[in-house]
């Protein structure tokens, strides 16, 4: 059982519940005292409407303020402490927040951003806020009836499912309503702490639950916790138990599984971590396409191997082969099939396109993925699934030979043969609405940039100026500052939005070419050629039929690596910001081109590569130069060095600190050289094995570059490196 002082919480927030019911009728009044407590807390307010032009507002969305994931404490309190002022809390300021329920970042309000959101969305928000608080109240048959009607409503909302809405009734009154996040769903089903014959009794939990299953769950857990051999008492113990024994095993595995991740990932592309690409996905609805029928008609696709279970459950590709082998024949390898199953439930995800083929050289259907992956063990037949938006249903012959034999590949590398794939479906423009996508419109503002970036709030506010006003700016800085990391999220928190459909990427090396970045001959496969556009041709085309006020960036990675007065060519002139908008001919083609005023160019270049010429001073003028350094002394690298809580960590850093300094001052190197943030975040531990091999893989060789011709002076500070961490 927790400490009470685990739950100081909940009077603040049951009080603060009953503080907000008046303004069910006008919130204009409540709109005014959210934009204030903000201002006195000293805290920029976040996304809450497109443009953050504030205009609406439900009471769930107001306690998602100050109960989001990464949040700082220091800020949860300051905001927490404005809105007690504001409403004249009386009940005590909440010390401690472990075990309570928090929305992801990018999801942080229940209802969509306008033009998307239906005009009912919010006013059912409030009526489920209301009846809630009524039946805490009077848990009556008619006030329960009140709650699920709304209920029902709310969860069916975009956006919306099991963990949210429980989560808002939660934190109203956690005495009365049972929590169905992440967390407690697990606890309660799968990790063993409850008895198995009692969990057999409870409703399986789906996506969005109805309000009949939610009660059957919360009042079979009530009666559960009242029995004597139950050490939890309640709803808030349970929660925070959940909570704790999940964190216990997090940290239990994290070691195992980053491990085999490094294992898994062998010869594969790095990713870039947080930010979403949509993939291409080749498909087969069982052998020979027997059961597509079932999954278009239901919306629906799946992979088999029942046999191995929930596919969620393993941590590995190899988990998957051993029980593969152990349920079906132990001499064979099932490489390819644990690939395919382990790229269904992890690496496939919502946004993402599906080919349904059948055999080697027929297309039956496309679609759009829209669900995370699902497990439902009561179905007869391939148990693991996703939920798809089918757009296509039919015949068409397979571009390019022969399809792979596999049940699933992932297409994307194979940039021809997608763009094939695409063609086929360009007759039936109709159907191909997708939005609203649910990963491109997660919003994303400036307090998300700065918890997510090592970067100073300063320093942010002059990018984003400097990026408004000259529409190129070029990230500059030493290796491991971070600058990919930052350039997509700066794309984003000027956007408001995660919208991917409006970052592009590409990298620059010594054969980039005009033809690859505007347009060109390219051969064909009968021995002809055909003209084909470059990636910066196609996105200026995505972006000029969009708003102008709506902004697209291009980002260009080791801008510097490539012939920059060869491919730019004749847009030398067009990307100046007074030049945006005019035409001019294109090389290859009788056709005028303009850069549109929305698009942005962001660049990317290590000033410690020794290698590369100076960049073209035609092109360096039309660009701002922003110097990245390390963010060692920021707060948020501050706050990730302390929950680490290693001493050899804290040397570590403090001896590349000194390090730094050296370098900076070092006539032949300077700032621009400077060891970045980068080398070490993301660690999830820090034994000596994972801090040496730091030091040793990326560190040292690094120092013998940059004094090659001073052996002793590197010699000195690897043993000094070495040293802090024996």
């Amino acid at each position: 059982m927790a400490d009470t002082n685990q739950f100081n919480w909940a009077p603040f927030y049951s009080e603060l519940a009953e503080k907000l019911l008046p303004y069910k009728k006008d919130r204009q009044p409540l709109l005014s005292k959210i934009t204030r407590i903000y201002e006195k807390a000293g805290i920029n307010m976040p996304s809450l409407e497109k443009d953050n032009h504030l205009i609406d507002i439900d009471p769930f969305t107001i306690y998602g303020l100050f109960n989001k994931s990464s949040m700082k404490e220091s800020n949860r309190i300051k905001i927490i402490s404005a809105i007690a002022e504001s409403f004249d809390v009386k009940a005590s300021i909440p010390t401690s927040f472990d075990g309570i329920p928090v929305l992801n970042n990018q999801n942080a309000t229940f209802y969509y951003y306008l033009p998307w959101r239906e005009k009912r969305d919010i006013p059912d928000l409030w009526e489920l806020f209301s009846a809630a608080l009524g039946y805490a109240k009077d848990s009556s048959v008619e006030n329960r009836e009140k709650v699920s009607k709304y209920f029902d409503l709310t969860i069916n909302k975009k956006g919306n499912g099991n963990s949210k809405i429980t989560m808002g009734l939660y934190w109203i009154a956690p005495d009365t309503f049972l929590n169905l996040d992440q967390r407690n769903t697990w606890y309660i089903y799968d990790s063993g702490k409850l008895p198995v014959e009692f969990v057999k009794t409870l409703p399986e939990v789906e996506p969005k639950i109805a309000a009949s299953q939610y009660f059957d769950i919360e009042d079979k857990l009530a009666a559960y916790l009242q029995r004597e051999d139950t050490p939890l008492n309640d709803f808030k113990e349970l929660s925070y138990e959940a909570w704790r024994y999940s964190e216990q095993v997090n940290k239990e595995q994290a070691a195992a599984k980053k491990a085999q991740s490094q294992r898994d990932s062998t010869g594969a592309a790095i990713a870039d971590e947080g930010v979403e690409t949509i993939h291409y996905w080749l498909y087969s609805p069982g052998d020979h396409a027997a059961c597509w029928d079932e999954f278009y008609n239901n919306g629906i696709m799946g992979i088999g191997w029942d046999e191995i279970g929930d596919l969620s459950s393993f941590n590995s590709k190899d988990e998957m082969k051993q029980m593969m082998k152990d349920k079906l024949d132990p001499s064979k390898s099932y490489k390819n099939d644990a690939h395919a199953t382990w790229q269904f439930a992890n690496e496939m995800k919502p946004g993402d396109i599906v080919f349904a083929k059948n055999g080697l050289h027929q297309i039956v259907g496309r679609g759009v993925v829209e669900s995370d992956y699902e497990y439902h063990p009561k179905r007869k037949h391939y148990t693991n699934i996703r939920k798809v938006k089918w757009t296509h249903h039919g015949e068409w012959n397979y571009p390019d030979g022969t399809a792979p034999m596999k049940t699933l590949t992932d297409m994307t590398p194979y940039t021809s043969i997608v763009d094939h794939l695409n063609a086929l479906f360009d007759i039936d423009t109709e159907d191909l609405e997708e939005e609203p996508k649910e990963a491109a419109l997660k919003p994303y503002d400036e307090d998300m940039f700065l918890e997510d970036v090592y970067m100073d709030k300063k320093k942010y506010d002059t990018l984003v100026a400097l990026l408004t006003r000259k529409k190129n700016v070029i990230l500059q800085g030493a290796p491991g500052v971070g600058k990919t990391y930052v350039a997509k999220r700066l794309a984003y928190s000027i956007m408001g939005v995660k919208d991917p459909s409006r970052v592009m990427m590409v990298q620059f090396h010594q054969s980039y070419s005009y033809e690859d970045f505007i347009m060109g001959l390219r051969p064909t496969a009968n021995g002809g050629y055909e003209l084909k556009h470059g990636a910066f041709y196609d996105f200026c085309k995505s972006a000029e039929v969009d708003s102008e006020d709506t902004p697209y960036f291009f980002i260009i990675d080791e801008i510097n690596r490539g012939n920059l007065s060869k491919i730019f060519g004749e847009l030398f002139m067009l990307i100046e910001p007074d030049k945006r908008g005019i035409e001019l001919k294109l090389l290859y083609a009788d056709e005028m081109f303009a850069v549109p005023k929305n698009v942005y160019i962001i660049g990317m270049m290590n000033t410690a590569d020794r290698s590369l010429a100076m960049m073209d001073y035609a092109l360096r003028r039309r660009f701002a130069f922003f110097e990245m350094a390390p963010g060692f002394d920021t707060d948020g690298f501050t706050k990730y060095q302390d929950s680490l809580q290693s001493e050899k960590f804290n040397k570590l850093i403090a001896c590349v600190k000194d390090l730094n300094n050296v370098i900076a001052s070092d006539d032949s190197l300077g700032e621009g050289f400077q060891i970045g943030h980068s080398y070490f975040g993301n660690l999830k531990e820090t034994s000596d094995q994972t801090l040496s091999s730091i030091v040793e893989y990326e560190l040292i060789p690094l120092l013998q570059e940059y004094w090659f011709d001073e052996p002793e002076k590197a010699q000195t500070w690897i043993d000094n490196l070495r040293s802090v961490i024996k």
